[in-house]
């Protein structure tokens, strides 16, 4: 058998894993913190989440240096001499971007006070494989690469970044008796767990997001350098993250990470899409050995904006409940027992005609109608009227109740504007697709309208939806 490489054939492959895993299902959530310079993820790694569709995040974070000596290595990676001791805090930026659901791409400017040693820049980019569930559980896989560019001193000496993201003149590409150091380029896969957390009245609603990945480059580069590392997983990395919801608009990340060479933690609390955060690099490192080997305070701020989510700034969502075709109902109480001679009989449920309604989650459930015009649920078949006070949860987001909805006001989707129009209608769930989500609420569609779509429908609770349409004037009022 002959393998011949083709760049065509790369092409259809990369192609074909683009769309592996069928048609867009948009994750409008920004749950995943920031991390120090290389867009989503944990402390310092990737997690195999992107960003959603045309959501923007940046990102400045900082670190302070406060070691005895700051080392001074020779051209064999041996330490020939220290130049007292080194107080400094170094600066990152980076901005990212999510494409189409499935992309995210970026930019960063490491060391933002570097000292003369010539301007230092990356670029990263991840492409998702494998996606978890449209409700945000279930395993991801991605592959990504970063880039840096080397700094420069002009001393004729060739200069590779390091792990830590500034310049620095001891960090060279050739150590005599070592092999080369090869960090501008850092390649990796990556694979994420996100599950569902523990249900405690002890702890606020939770989720959580592990990660295991491998690269080269950042990663892996350098790990025989004693100055640079005490050990080496060999490109192995792995992450944790506990995400809370502290408040209905507040999430706060509690993450724990390993980049190959350091254990780091962090801790992030997004507030709508403003995150700021503090963390603690090295945790696994005691003593002042160098600028590499020593623990490091720093903090973080970030914003991320979704501009094609219907407000600016995001809001991180928990993983939803389940979107079974279930109905949830408190226990039933106690069916009245008539006693007649010495027997008892049970009286006979309620009857009615079987209908099916439309959750917001895209399924039908079967429930009975009377001929009163009463919905009955349950194995007791009983009225909605009567549970109306909070005593029955269809699965699902609703539009009622939410300021937007109530108000009348216009609603946004893939930056087309949509106004209520006509009546409150019933549809068939096998009828519609998602397309978005609007502050919290899916968005469908007929299965056969393509984009864009001049017609929209929102939930508007179990078996009720509103028609929305673009191009609409507003109407005085």
């Amino acid at each position: 058998m002959r393998i011949v490489k083709s760049t065509a054939g790369w092409t259809a492959a990369l192609a074909a894993a683009f769309f592996a895993v069928g048609p867009l299902q948009a994750q409008y959530s920004t749950k995943m913190p920031s991390t120090l310079r290389w867009g989503s993820g944990h402390v310092e790694v990737p997690s195999a989440s992107v960003l959603p569709n045309m959501t923007v995040v940046g990102t400045y974070s900082g670190f302070l240096v406060n070691v005895d000596d700051e080392l001074i290595i020779n051209g064999s990676g041996d330490i020939v001499g220290s130049r007292g001791a080194l107080k400094k805090w170094f600066s990152d930026a980076s901005v990212s971007v999510g494409l189409f659901d499935r992309v995210e791409l970026g930019g960063a400017l490491p060391a933002l006070d570097d000292g003369g040693s010539g301007n230092m820049f990356g670029l990263f980019g991840q492409l998702a494989l494998l996606r978890p569930t449209p409700s945000g559980a279930g395993i991801g896989v991605s592959a990504g690469v970063r880039y840096a560019n080397s700094p420069g001193y002009d001393d004729g000496i060739d200069q590779v970044p390091n792990r830590l993201a500034f310049p620095d003149v001891n960090m060279r590409e050739t150590f005599v008796g070592h092999d080369d150091v090869h960090t501008n380029v850092t390649p990796y896969v990556v694979a994420s767990a996100f599950l569902k957390g523990i249900e405690s009245d002890l702890i606020p609603d939770n989720d959580f997001t592990f990660t295991l990945g491998w690269g080269k480059g950042l990663f892996s580069a350098g790990n025989s350098l004693p100055f640079y590392s005490f050990a080496s997983s060999k490109g192995l990395f792995a992450g944790a993250t506990m995400h809370m919801a502290v408040s209905e608009r507040a999430i706060l990340n509690l993450s724990g990470d390993w980049n190959g060479f350091d254990l780091n933690m962090g801790a992030q609390l997004d507030i709508n899409g403003i995150r700021l955060g503090a963390h603690y690099l090295g945790t696994n490192y005691w003593g002042d050995t160098g600028i590499y080997r020593s623990p490091k305070f720093g903090a973080l701020a970030s914003i991320a904006l979704c501009p094609n989510g219907g407000s600016m700034l995001c809001r991180a969502n928990l993983i939803r409940g389940a979107s079974s075709d279930t109905v949830r109902l408190p226990a039933p109480r106690p069916d009245t027992v008539i006693v007649t001679r010495d027997r008892e009989v049970a009286p006979p449920l309620p009857t009615g005609t079987a209908t099916d309604i439309c959750l917001a989650t895209g399924s039908n459930i079967s429930v009975l109608v009377t001929a009163q015009g009463d919905t009955l649920v349950g194995p007791s078949r009983t009225s909605i009227r009567v549970l109306r006070q909070g005593g029955v949860v269809f699965a699902g987001d609703y539009a009622q109740g939410h300021t937007w909805y109530d108000q009348n006001q216009p609603i946004t989707l893939d930056r087309r504007t949509y106004r209520r129009s006509g009546n409150e209608v019933r549809l068939n769930c096998p009828d519609l697709k998602r397309v978005g989500e609007y502050m919290g609420v899916p968005l469908f569609a007929m299965n056969n309208a393509t984009e864009p779509y001049p017609q929209i429908y929102v939930p508007v609770r179990p078996g009720v939806w509103q028609m929305y349409e673009s191009g609409l004037n507003a109407t005085r009022g």
